[in-house]
């Protein structure tokens, strides 16, 4: 998948959650150990999402693409990146929203690790 299209998928997903109460902080954060799709806040909770752009299920869902590895990586991510807002004691949670890209459904995993 290309990076317009992921690009695409994080925008949607962002629009979707605003419509639910939440606030788009930052999307695309790049930092030396990782990236994070989409910085949100809902209350005084950080929220990190992970997005996956699906063209259909044929080889899992977007919280099966989420490995162990990946969840470590966007965790340390997600610590630099509260470190950097000196927001390192507030509550934080990781979510990850699934774009279905043949359909333009989205799934949203509320806490999904």
């Amino acid at each position: 998948m290309n990076q317009a299209v992921g690009t695409a998928a994080e925008t949607r997903a962002a629009r979707y959650l605003e419509t639910q109460g939440m606030r788009l902080v930052a999307q695309q954060v790049r930092m030396r150990m990782g990236e994070l799709d989409l910085v949100m806040r809902e209350g005084p909770a950080w929220v990190f999402v992970e997005v996956k752009a699906r063209r259909s299920q044929t080889f899992g869902g977007g919280l099966a693409a989420v490995t162990r590895s990946k969840q470590l990586k966007l965790r340390r991510t997600a610590e630099g990146y509260l470190q950097r807002q000196q927001a390192s004691q507030q509550p934080c949670r990781f979510d990850v929203v699934e774009v279905n890209l043949g359909t333009d459904e989205i799934t949203w995993i509320r806490n999904a690790f």
